[in-house]
């Protein structure tokens, strides 16, 4: 079914609102889906921060045109769906690499990394990478590892000064003498 002349700019133009709002795009070949695995992807990828949408090609590489950024013309071939990534790319991408184990019909086909151009091993790259959340932790152990290594010296350093006066006092209380009179001037 034909889609009117006024369809297609509103189209154009939700795509160009898309494209500036998005972080990346990852696109997918969907062909052999039905409309209930199109949703469970939409279903999976809603709540991480994006959208996945069947678009129309020509449609997309207008936008893409408008907004000064290009694909390959071979992922706008065939079928195709974008995830639009409004919050974190990697997450996106690993929900999407799930998706396409799940429904082996589901294929990367590449994407948009802010202005590069990205191939569907890079997304892939991508999906394998640790969480935001893990790689904050990581980095505050590496700031906090030296932090730790000088607190643990200085207080070895003050502990051995400690155990030198701790082993003179006892010798002096040993010897029969107290403070006073190692605190006095001979």
């Amino acid at each position: 079914m034909a889609i009117s002349k006024q369809r297609k700019t509103e189209l154009v133009a939700e795509y160009i609102e898309q494209l500036q709002r998005s972080k990346g795009i990852i696109l997918a070949d969907y062909r052999g889906l039905s409309v209930n695995d199109v949703s469970e992807v939409r279903k999976v990828v809603r709540p991480i921060g994006s959208k996945f949408q069947v678009v129309k090609n020509r449609l997309l590489a207008l936008a893409l045109k408008e907004v000064d950024l290009s694909l390959p013309d071979e992922w706008l071939a065939g079928p195709t769906a974008v995830s639009f990534c409004y919050d974190e790319v990697p997450s996106v991408a690993k929900a999407l690499k799930d998706a396409a184990k799940n429904f082996e019909a589901l294929e990367i086909k590449g994407g948009l990394l802010g202005t590069s151009v990205i191939s569907a091993d890079e997304v892939n790259a991508i999906a394998d990478l640790p969480s935001r959340e893990v790689l904050l932790a990581q980095v505050l152990g590496a700031i906090n590892a030296p932090a730790g290594q000088v607190a643990g010296v200085i207080v070895s350093g003050v502990r051995q000064v400690l155990n030198v006066l701790q082993a003179y006092v006892d010798k002096l209380q040993e010897s029969g003498g107290g403070l006073e009179q190692a605190a006095e001037p001979a």
